[in-house]
């Protein structure tokens, strides 16, 4: 989060009145940087001498040996130790399309290199898992005997058998998927390593003409992911997927032809979706083909075409709250689709908003609303401020990227981050004995989970940083995929114009008595408004500062006429102490708490402190 003005004495307070939240400043190519470590905390199999995750070692050694099949590495897909196919590969799209848009950003950010190692992380385990044309192994390890056990993936007790599909029990979702992040990665390659592109392209070839010639749903083939990873969609959304990405890797007309021939049997062209993510593909076809469209390669398609290009319209549009039905979001302005990691639904719309705004720019026109013409400009801001809402311009002020700001999850479910590190303590953790000793330990996790991104807030931007919250604290690589290349896309750009929002009046400052330089200064400021219900909520943002020579030991802050929830502090009997997370403010050091409230701002005092 930004420093605040240090303006104020401990009276209480003044109120300072600034720009809303959705547009403070961040440091995109930070969180670029934070963002690619966390597929290497993932990472399973053997580790390489350049991993910059140090508290990981290797593990998964044998998976794939009693199926005679080498399924070394890969990655873990989210909290547990399970390598799932489908959103693993899924998440190597995402990642690859990131690179394919937005590669110069990288470039320019430093972190082109290390997010297309991510992506080879990925390809190399899926050419390992695809050995023969028609067989695709698509699951290592069990979901249920995992769960049943918390152990760090070094020590893992726990059942790795491997199942696949084949022409008997066909997984044409799972295949299709695959052939499609094959593709997209083989584009990413093709200048640096043309044979390695090659060698994806082949892969890619082979697994679409698998999932297109023996048709079938992989869960009910790998049964053991239906829990986890159920294909609602089915599979008709990956093979057009697959032939998108195909097509653009390739510029065979087979491929156009087949998204011409099927977009109305197929859905293409009927589904209006509000959701893009692991298992319902639609909007990310409907985006690549709108490009096509543009780009004057659609030939005598073009009228189905133009019918995908409607539907991914009526996605943008109800992204933005501009269509006939839109996307349901917070009070604080994050789209929200379910109770249960909802982020992931969040950076890959986000992303979609981002390129389709990129390509309409290109093609010089405007998004088409129910509400009216659209500049694509729009759909960029859109994309920024659920950006800008992750990283900490919410309601609670919390960044739902781990390590990312000052206030972010310390109890992530996450079996690799809550366990103490192998290198430390190479002592065993049993399969129970792991949740006994740390999933209920209450602590800060003993290894940071740099640049997860976090399930998130619910439908009121309400939030608990508790590891048995696993539906808003376990993170996922395809929560961080899409944002690769959103990060790397604003990092290089001043932000287009706001959000539409009341002007924000101009700031109100009452400064301290020019005869006292007290030790401890507060600064407090409205950062956003908004109407739920017919109330009209109001957010503050509090920074406390120690602008002594000497370290903050203790503090105690008496706070009236507070009517609604605060985060950032500790409530002792009547007064608020340190958050737990915090013993001590070093001298020049600042913290934030945050409060939300149907009233002006309250009363705010330092009643004791004890200065060290």
């Amino acid at each position: 989060m930004e420093k605040f003005a240090r303006l104020i004495s401990m009276a209480p307070l003044l109120l300072l009145l600034c720009v809303p939240f959705a547009f403070a400043g961040h440091d995109y190519g930070q969180a670029l940087s934070k963002s690619l470590l966390f597929f290497e905390a993932q990472r399973s199999g053997y580790l390489p001498h350049n991993q910059r995750v140090t508290w990981r070692a290797n593990s998964g050694l044998n998976d794939g040996k009693a199926s005679g099949v080498d399924l070394v590495g890969g990655y873990y897909d989210a909290g547990d130790n399970v390598k799932f196919g489908l959103p693993m590969a899924f998440t190597i799209t995402m990642m690859s399309w990131s690179i394919i848009e937005y590669g110069k950003q990288l470039g320019s950010s430093g972190e082109l290199g290390n997010t297309m190692e991510a992506v080879k992380w990925g390809t190399d385990y899926l050419i390992k898992a695809h050995p023969q044309p028609y067989v695709l192994y698509g699951e290592v390890g069990d979901g249920n005997t995992d769960h049943y056990c918390w152990q760090r993936p070094e020590d893992m007790t726990t059942d790795r058998r491997a199942y696949k599909i084949d022409p008997s029990n066909p997984g044409s979702d799972l295949a299709g998927e695959t052939a499609a992040a094959m593709a997209a990665a083989s584009i990413v390659f093709r200048h640096s390593n043309p044979t390695y592109a090659n060698e994806l392209l082949t892969h890619a070839h082979q697994l679409f003409d698998f999932a297109d010639k023996y048709r079938g749903k992989y869960d009910s083939s790998i049964s053991v992911a239906q829990k986890y990873y159920r294909s609602v969609s089915g599979y008709n959304d990956e093979l057009l997927w697959a032939a998108a990405w195909l097509y653009q890797a390739t510029n065979n007309q087979y491929y156009l032809d087949y998204l011409g021939n099927n977009g109305d049997s197929m859905g293409g062209t009927g589904w209006g979706m509000t959701e893009f993510g692991w298992d319902v593909k639609y909007a990310g076809v409907q985006t690549l083909v709108a490009k096509f469209l543009m780009q004057g390669k659609a030939g005598h398609h073009a009228p189905v075409f133009e019918k995908y290009q409607q539907k991914v319209e009526y996605f943008m549009c109800s992204c933005l709250g501009k269509g006939t039905r839109n996307v349901q979001k917070t009070p604080g302005g994050l789209i929200y689709r379910q109770r249960w990691n909802n982020m992931q639904f969040v950076t890959s719309a986000s992303f979609l908003a981002s390129v389709y705004s990129d390509y309409l720019a290109s093609a010089g026109r405007n998004l088409n609303c129910a509400a009216g013409n659209v500049a694509p400009s729009q759909l960029l801001t859109f994309a920024k401020s659920q950006v800008d809402y992750i990283l900490g311009d919410n309601p609670r002020a919390t960044s739902y990227m781990v390590g990312y700001g000052n206030n972010y999850p310390r109890q992530v479910h996450h079996r690799g981050s809550s366990i103490v590190s192998y290198k430390v303590d190479p002592t065993f953790v049993s399969c129970r004995g792991g949740y006994a000793t740390w999933f209920s330990r209450k602590g800060s996790d003993p290894n940071l989970l740099t640049g997860a991104i976090v399930g998130g807030p619910d439908a009121y931007d309400n939030f608990a940083d508790e590891r048995d919250n696993y539906e808003q604290t376990e993170p996922a690589t395809y929560n961080n995929a899409p944002l690769l290349g959103l990060l790397a896309r604003l990092s290089g750009v001043v932000a287009p114009g706001p959000i539409e929002k009341k002007p924000a009046p101009q700031p109100k400052v009452t400064p301290a008595p020019a005869s006292t330089s007290p030790p401890i200064s507060i600064a407090q400021k409205m950062t956003t408004t908004w109407i739920a219900k017919g109330k009209t909520y109001y957010r503050y943002s509090i920074t406390v500062t120690n602008k002594s020579a000497k370290e903050l030991k203790d503090i105690k802050l008496s706070i009236s006429k507070l009517y609604g929830p605060l985060w950032g502090l500790t409530k002792s009997v009547n007064s608020y102490a340190f958050p737990s997370w915090i013993s001590s403010l070093p001298a020049g050091k600042s913290l934030e708490f945050v409060y939300i409230h149907s009233a002006s701002a309250a009363d705010i005092s330092v009643t004791s402190y004890t200065l060290a």
